[in-house]
């Protein structure tokens, strides 16, 4: 994230929080992985369905994208709907969830609010699932984030993460958006992360969301030196935007 005011937290209401008030005209949604790069995604989001293929596996993971305007989170299989989310998201992205749980016709979904880890369970009538094949893990101790497709190293980048102030959240949390900022300091890509920081409740009129995004300052990568959020070289964050679809896991330790 640029040192300046932002801090990378992204806000899809409005997405002040991505630009922290410092550009002009704001990010615009790019939908799933980046479509004006050459994009090798045929097997990275495939249909899943609601039975027993729905569920998460060893080596993939699964996403629920709502199909409806509105998703009813329920407290359990069954149970009284807990929240309601808008689809598709206030920045026009649509809402995909990460699936960790099936009961039947019921799926536990990992959901993008405070506290981190939230979880609810939603009809697998009102989304459509597909089966992801790639994994995140980012390491904040060696500031590196490692590629994984099918179980498989795919690569690694160096990255940098939040400063001993504010620190980088650790836990599994998943990509909630792919945005193109308008503000060079955050490069040519930007996802949403479902992670919220644990010092920030708020900053530039959002609620503190976690951003994974590229940046105008080269010499910040491999280092404790951002607000919270992740940082790559535009190069690499250019090469996650080709393949990562929205829903894809992140695991940050």
């Amino acid at each position: 994230m640029p040192g300046q005011r932002l801090c990378g937290l992204l806000l899809a209401a409005v997405l002040a929080i991505v630009l922290a008030g410092c550009a002009s005209a704001p990010p615009h949604v790019v939908q799933g992985p980046a479509s004006s790069l050459p994009a090798a995604t045929a097997t990275t989001a495939t249909p899943a369905t609601t039975g027993a293929g729905a569920a998460p596996s060893a080596t993939s993971s699964v996403s629920a994208t709502a199909v409806g305007r509105t998703l009813h989170i329920h407290s359990a299989p069954d149970g009284p709907v807990i929240r309601n989310l808008a689809n598709p998201q206030p920045a026009g992205a649509p809402l995909t969830l990460l699936v960790t749980r099936q009961d039947g016709p019921w799926l536990q979904v990992s959901l993008p609010v405070r506290p981190n880890g939230s979880t609810g369970w939603v009809r697998g009538s009102e989304v459509r699932t597909a089966r992801v094949t790639y994994r995140v893990e980012i390491s904040t101790a060696a500031h590196r984030l490692t590629l994984y497709r099918s179980g498989r190293l795919v690569a690694t980048f160096a990255a940098a993460t939040g400063t001993g102030g504010t620190p980088t959240p650790l836990g599994t949390f998943f990509l909630t958006e792919l945005l193109a900022p308008t503000n060079p300091g955050y490069g040519p890509y930007a996802y949403g992360l479902s992670a919220f920081s644990t010092v920030l409740t708020s900053f530039g009129g959002g609620p503190g969301q976690i951003g994974l995004h590229g940046t105008s300052d080269a010499n910040s990568i491999g280092h404790s030196s951002s607000h919270g959020c992740i940082r790559l070289s535009n190069g690499d964050i250019t090469t996650l935007a080709r393949v990562l679809p929205l829903g894809t896991p992140v695991n940050i330790t």
